[in-house]
């Protein structure tokens, strides 16, 4: 008995500094079937996106170096890369932040610390939009 899992076949790239968020997203993720790329800053994050071309990619917004406004507005101001959804992770709620994210061209907030439904919601959400 071979149960479909929800997100076989899909690619995401979850980008985030904390090594607590990545492992429990790649967990989460990769039970539903999703193959899970990770990085742990805005520019590793990137070479990632551009290596494994996925469906989805969450980044966090508080990250050394690169954060996820910038790390975001690279990616949909690259034309291979900017019909792919992006999924800003924050432990702040606030309205500036999802402001800016907006006009940074992130497709949704996610605030942390997400679980396993609301994160496999986000990506079939934004990936049958598509």
């Amino acid at each position: 008995m071979s149960e479909k899992l929800p997100l076989s076949g899909m690619k995401a790239v979850l980008i985030d500094d904390s090594i607590t968020v990545r492992r429990s997203g790649e967990i989460f993720l990769s039970q539903a079937g999703c193959q899970v790329v990770l990085a742990e800053d805005g520019f590793d994050g990137l070479s990632k996106v551009a290596d494994t071309r996925p469906d989805i990619i969450f980044v966090d917004v508080m990250m050394p170096r690169l954060d996820g406004f910038q790390t975001c507005a690279l990616i949909k101001n690259h034309p291979d890369f900017r019909n792919i959804p992006v999924i800003m992770l924050t432990s702040k709620d606030a309205l500036f932040d999802r402001a800016r994210g907006k006009l940074m061209g992130s497709n949704q907030y996610l605030i942390k610390p997400f679980n396993k439904k609301n994160l496999i919601e986000t990506v079939i959400t934004h990936t049958q939009q598509q």
